[in-house]
């Protein structure tokens, strides 16, 4: 994978990692990068030798916002003509795990691609928010929805509201972030925690992350009932028979991913 704002590396643990390559700018997000990560993340989801993906930036920035000189002249018309967040939802559809490997600035579309990943690790110098009302606008690609989700009503309002931009630790503390490390350590937590899922029966595991997205957009009745059907699909996989079997037998399971 070859491109000009990003860096793809695969592991041989299972797991590749998306580096932004836009250090110049604090990895803002224009509509190239976007069009790059998009098309990485479902070669990745395609690629068998790969079960986990996580995504970083560097000491200084994970994603620092959205880059505002491309739409600083843009009509409403525009807009809907450039149709920028139809790649969100190509990512959101992304069915193996995503990690966020986040230090530095997590700003407006960067914080909303943070929350777009399955799991969190921010370093301590890791700076979150939401400050598009500052330059007079407000979050467009899922802001006001997952962070209200994630941390309540009132916190999201003050967020979104005054563009203040919260820590590292109040972010654990508000549901943001898995776990806070100092910054030299971020990248390899996330590493051994992508190992760790990679380890995991695949097949079990994209279903297991599809039912906890589920209950986002369904009732408890609606997401129970999708659990159950998943728990039983799985149940015609090599890999629940190879499970328990292992179980019963007291030794490591073999897992194919079938």
């Amino acid at each position: 994978m070859d491109y000009q704002f990003l860096l793809v590396t695969k592991e041989p643990a299972g797991f590749a990692v998306l580096q932004f390559n836009r250090p110049d700018v604090l990895n803002a997000l224009n509509m190239r990068l976007m069009e790059e990560l998009v098309d990485a993340l479902e070669q990745l989801d395609r690629d068998d030798e790969v079960r986990c993906m996580i995504l970083t930036g560097n000491e200084k920035a994970f994603a620092a916002g959205a880059d505002i000189k491309e739409m600083a002249d843009a009509s409403a018309v525009d807009m809907l003509i450039r149709d920028q967040f139809a790649r969100w939802d190509r990512i959101r559809k992304i069915k193996k795990p995503i990690i966020a490997a986040v230090s530095g600035f997590a700003l407006g579309g960067g914080c909303e691609l943070m929350m777009t990943c399955d799991i969190v690790i921010a370093s301590e110098s890791a700076k979150i928010g939401q400050p598009e009302i500052n330059i007079g606008v407000m979050p467009g690609a899922g802001g006001t929805q997952r962070l209200t989700r994630a941390v309540g009503k009132v916190k999201a309002m003050e967020m979104v509201l005054t563009g203040k931009t919260i820590s590292a630790q109040e972010g654990l503390q508000w549901g943001l972030v898995n776990k806070v490390v100092p910054v030299e350590y971020c990248l390899q937590e996330a590493k051994d925690l992508a190992r760790e899922i990679a380890s995991k029966p695949p097949v079990a595991v994209r279903l297991a992350k599809e039912a906890v997205l589920k209950s986002f957009d369904t009732t408890m009745e609606g997401g129970l009932e999708f659990e159950r059907k998943n728990f039983y699909l799985l149940f015609a996989s090599d890999d629940q028979k190879e499970g328990m079997e292992a179980f019963v037998q007291k030794r490591k399971p073999d897992w194919k991913g079938k």
